[in-house]
């Protein structure tokens, strides 16, 4: 059974940052692609970043330059470091673990950008 815990989340203003946290229990966390992704109201969930097992990221073009993904497989835990947030980053973001049978999914946690 794979378990995600999202921490961090929060209320913050225009321009500050935010470090989102998430920790997996089982041990496929290592082997796998792991990823953030948001969903606003009334959107579609998005992919906000994904890191490899080798470490390679990829980003969604809206969050380049401003967001970074990190994990530290020693701890099973992935970070996205959230830095000149717009009040448009406001969402749930969840982190997920995607193995070529399925992808496992956190809870989710708030982030709110005030304008």
């Amino acid at each position: 059974q794979v378990q995600l815990v999202e921490s961090g989340g929060g209320l913050v203003q225009a321009g500050g940052s935010l470090r989102l946290s998430c920790a997996a229990s089982g041990s496929i966390f290592s082997r796998n692609t792991v990823g953030w992704y948001r969903q606003a109201p009334g959107k579609e969930r998005e992919m906000v970043a994904t890191i490899t097992s080798g470490g390679r990221t990829n980003s969604a073009d809206s969050v380049k330059g401003r967001f970074t993904i990190s994990r530290d497989n020693a701890k099973n835990t992935v970070y996205l470091q959230m830095n000149s947030l717009k009040p448009e980053d406001t969402a749930v973001y969840y982190c997920a673990v995607s193995t070529v049978i399925r992808t496992y999914w956190g809870q989710g946690t708030q982030v709110t950008v005030s304008s």
